[in-house]
């Protein structure tokens, strides 16, 4: 075929198209010409639609054609990820063998189809697609049968609300798209992902060819089948054995769902699988004792765990791209009598770090949170029991003071969200304690700290000290409410002094179910329930509560997701002089009820009043008592 020039990048562009269209051929850029060739499925053709030429590069270019820069070859030599002879050989073997350029770095061993993937991503605009770390949906996958994904190398790896994430080796395939769009739901909009060739076969060849689904992973293994010894698999083949997508399957689903935490929790005869949504416990599976073993095994070598130890606790953690986002899971062991109990954390990052205006805080807490973020010096502590979002609150709050101007610091334990531009250390006893970390952390110039958790008198005093040196000092505390934080710190051998004026504020704060907004019903308030809630039985307005029947939305339990409820105490010199003379935790109270403040009963009460939630889910949370 004829070499087409590249006179005008946007006319290449329909030219291109136009060419995958009538031919089906992919067409690669190479050289300043497009070079068509059959049945070649990669995602070279995405660049004649994304690398475009910037004005750097269009530097001493004349109208016929693109500048050196602007090549697949150069783009990757500058990046780093080839040199500059090797370019020169593959080249000049393009020129024997007519392959693309992409595959013949790969069969040379120059880059791998992982390095090729991702640049493919990067510089088409799309998310790279890595089946070694990603689960694919049963749901997804049953849209589209075998055959249509062999034939137009494409392969559906998540259905979400109204999208369906597709892995691609060409994400610009017209015709592959066309007929996505003639086989999917017509509500469905389709969301490219780019991977190689090679790797997408591999990939259609072990979705399809084994049972993806819960039910039909367990029947596949009632079945009884001699079936390899779990902790003998190398990767390779890993994906196709049983336990291993149970184990993953069992993931995906709980990561869907919004499950905080999964536990697996063996028995005399069976193993109970629990999943923590919303903060409620509820039995998810019920899985025979015999699939416990290889169940065990295979979550510790993910969380590189020892799997011979099965006597003493252990800790891990592994990452895992489930429903196309980046989740972390923290696992914890410990030996029962009935065999191991493991417990996994899922730390998903793309929902636990959000706005702290999503997070329910009201206008009045807000214009709170920005007063005490303004101050340039002393510390914010956030108090709380374990499940109560003191490290969400706290992320959301670093995050939006994180700038190119400050310099962010952390201490954590572990480090459960990765930030960008904030410096992360992770504590390890033994090896780095919280008070060694902070000295550490003084000599970094930081104008934020962030400290985990304050667990004892020197913690304590080293974050004091950095407040009192004009440090910004963030960190949390296990007390019942914001005023019971002053009292623990005293606890801890603080002096009264050395407290007034260094903290900022306290925050208080439980986490209430919210009501489903899609089954949440009107009724009026009872005699009982308007004296908690502090109004008249004459004028009461009316409140909601959880619906009846079944609700898609929620699953018909009435509740969906979770509110922060928040009582925040702002220090001033009226209360600071409280605290240095060491006066009562219920003279302080005293003191700040006249200033204003607001518990976090006053805050649960007005969710409740807002629809947000109801005196049930209030109650288990706040103590509601008249």
């Amino acid at each position: 075929m004829e070499d087409i020039e590249l006179t005008n990048i946007e006319e290449c562009n329909t030219d291109i198209v136009d060419i995958s269209v009538e031919k089906e051929v992919d067409v690669e850029i190479i050289d300043d010409v497009a070079v068509a060739e059959p049945n070649v499925g990669t995602a070279l053709q995405a660049f004649s639609h994304n690398l475009q030429i910037t004005d750097a590069d269009a530097e001493g270019q004349d109208s016929q054609g693109a500048g050196n820069k602007g090549r697949m070859g150069e783009r990757m030599v500058s990046m780093g990820l080839i040199t500059e002879d090797q370019l020169n050989v593959a080249l000049q073997e393009k020129k024997i063998s007519g392959k693309m350029l992409g595959e013949i770095l790969v069969d040379l061993g120059f880059i791998d189809e992982g390095v090729l993937s991702a640049f493919l991503a990067e510089t088409s605009g799309f998310g790279v697609f890595d089946p070694r770390n990603t689960i694919v949906d049963g749901e997804a996958l049953a849209l589209l049968k075998k055959a249509m994904a062999v034939q137009h190398q494409v392969l559906p790896i998540l259905l979400k609300d109204d999208e369906v994430h597709v892995a691609m080796s060409d994400p610009y395939d017209v015709v592959a798209l066309d007929t996505l769009r003639r086989y999917l739901p017509k509500n469905l909009q389709i969301k490219q992902m780019v991977t190689t060739s090679a790797i997408l076969a591999e990939a259609i060849d072990a979705a399809y060819g084994y049972a993806s689904s819960i039910k039909g992973i367990l029947d596949e293994l009632e079945e009884g089948k001699e079936q390899k010894d779990v902790a003998s698999l190398d990767e390779s083949e890993a994906f196709s054995h049983p336990i291993v997508r149970l184990v993953n399957a069992l993931v995906f689903d709980a990561v869907k769902l919004g499950v905080s935490d999964l536990h697996f929790e063996p028995e005399d005869n069976f193993v109970r699988l629990r999943y923590r949504l919303d903060g409620v416990l509820y039995t998810a599976q019920i899985l025979h004792k015999q699939h416990w073993n290889g169940i065990s095994q295979r979550i510790k070598i993910m969380s590189e765990m020892n799997i011979a130890d099965k006597l003493s606790p252990q800790d891990g953690r592994f990452s895992m791209n489930v429903g196309g986002r980046e989740a972390d899971f923290r696992v914890s062991s410990l030996p029962t009598v009935h065999g191991e109990n493991i417990v996994l954390r899922v730390l998903d990052k793309s929902s636990s770090i959000m706005p702290l205006s999503d997070l329910g805080f009201s206008e009045e807490n807000m214009a709170k949170i920005a007063s005490a973020n303004s101050k340039p010096e002393g510390i914010i502590i956030v108090t709380g029991p374990t499940g109560s979002g003191k490290t969400t609150s706290l992320y959301s709050m670093l995050n939006e003071i994180n700038d190119v101007e400050v310099n962010i610091q952390t201490l954590e334990d572990p480090v459960e969200y990765s930030l960008p531009m904030i410096r992360q250390t992770h504590v390890r006893e033994g090896v780095l304690e919280f008070a060694d970390g902070i000295k550490a952390l003084l000599r970094q110039d930081p104008d934020i700290i962030f400290i985990g958790e304050v667990r004892d008198k020197t913690t304590a005093e080293m974050a004091l000290k950095a407040a009192m040196t004009g440090h910004q000092v963030y960190t949390s505390l296990h007390t019942n409410d914001s005023f019971g934080a002053i009292p623990r710190l005293l606890d801890l051998g603080m002096k009264p002094g050395m407290l007034a004026g260094a903290i900022t504020a306290v925050f208080a704060q439980r986490l209430a179910r919210r009501l489903c907004s899609s089954c949440k019903v009107e009724h009026s308030p009872s005699a009982q329930e308007c004296k908690i809630l502090g109004i008249d039985v004459p004028n009461a307005p009316n409140i909601y509560k959880t619906g009846q029947g079944e609700c898609m939305a929620c699953g018909g339990c009435g509740y969906k997701g979770r509110v922060a409820v928040v009582e925040i105490l702002l220090f001033d010199e009226e209360l600071n002089e409280v605290i240095a003379r060491n006066e009562s935790k219920a003279e302080l109270k005293a003191l700040a009820l006249k200033k204003g403040f607001k518990s976090m009963k006053d805050d649960g009460i007005l969710k409740v009043l807002d629809g947000v939630t109801d005196l049930d889910a209030l109650a288990k949370v706040v103590d509601l008592r008249v």
